[in-house]
């Protein structure tokens, strides 16, 4: 049996090398600019966003994991506000005064930087209700611009919010784009009906949150009234024209259901594991 030689291999002189001294472990997480289907429009003049076609956002961390896994943010539906709020660079700006498409932009990207481009997740068929697994590719989003459509009566205002005249009523009605915060107050108007065991009001509530103004009046008591009462056909050609000019980012894939054989083009659906994969 042959014996190491201490001398010939080195092995003495690598016990005795003290160990690396004053190593920095510092690492700073890589950012990305994420394209905003806004372009910066919508936004007002003090708004660090506004006229920006980018986003700066930092790589998700095991810090924002935390966030995101958080029960009590979760139940307190604060965890992806939270988690914006986290990887936006400029800390100027407010998440929940992003614009809904752009806010959907950021969280894409945030989204594949974490886990990958590929998002599997499970969606039910609109025809037969069975469960299929489906796969979205993440990696090029379709930036969908706010298009001024004349055809549905849109003008757009020096303010950054737009005037359609509905068929019926043919009163002005000034529209502007939504954001986090009337996101997050349109859930917690649903939460509550639903725990109070109230009608829902999905549509009236879009529409009071989305007018501006009607005819000038921009009182809360004639929004609301307006709101209330509006033809239906006045409230198909509002939302039709607000779709119309809201930006956002669009990804879809062919669905062919494996049960019935049911195809059409579904979009991504944010669902409960868009940021939770593992749960």
């Amino acid at each position: 049996m042959s014996r190491n030689n201490p001398e010939r291999t080195g092995a003495r002189e690598s016990a005795e090398m003290p160990p690396e001294v004053g190593r920095s472990l510092e690492f700073v997480a890589p950012t990305e600019f994420v394209e905003l289907p806004s372009r910066g429009k919508g936004y007002g003049e003090k708004h660090p966003l506004h006229k920006q076609e980018v986003i700066e956002i930092r790589f998700m961390t095991a810090k924002d994991e935390d966030i995101l896994s958080s029960q009590t943010l979760i139940k307190k539906g604060l965890a992806i506000e939270r988690f914006l709020q986290n990887i936006i660079v400029d800390k100027r700006i407010k998440s929940e005064s992003i614009l809904s498409g752009d806010r959907n932009a950021i969280l894409i990207a945030a989204r594949k930087s974490g886990y990958g481009a590929y998002y599997e997740t499970k969606v039910t068929c609109p025809n037969c209700q069975e469960s299929n697994d489906c796969v979205f590719d993440l990696e090029n989003p379709e930036i969908q611009e706010s298009v001024v459509d004349p055809e549905l009566g849109i003008t757009e205002t020096s303010r950054g919010t737009f005037i359609v005249v509905p068929p019926l009523s043919k009163f002005k009605v000034e529209l502007r784009l939504l954001t986090g915060r009337e996101e997050t107050l349109m859930a917690a108007n649903l939460k509550n009906r639903q725990k109070k065991k109230q009608l829902e009001s999905i549509v009236s509530d879009q529409l009071k949150m989305m007018i501006v103004s009607v005819e000038g009046h921009e009182d809360p008591k004639t929004i609301n009234m307006y709101a209330n009462n509006i033809p239906t056909q006045d409230t198909r050609h509002l939302r039709k024209a607000f779709k119309s000019i809201s930006p956002n980012v669009r990804i879809a894939e062919d669905y062919n259901c494996t049960s019935c054989g049911f195809e059409q083009e579904l979009e991504v659906p944010f669902g409960a594991d868009f940021f939770w994969p593992d749960r």
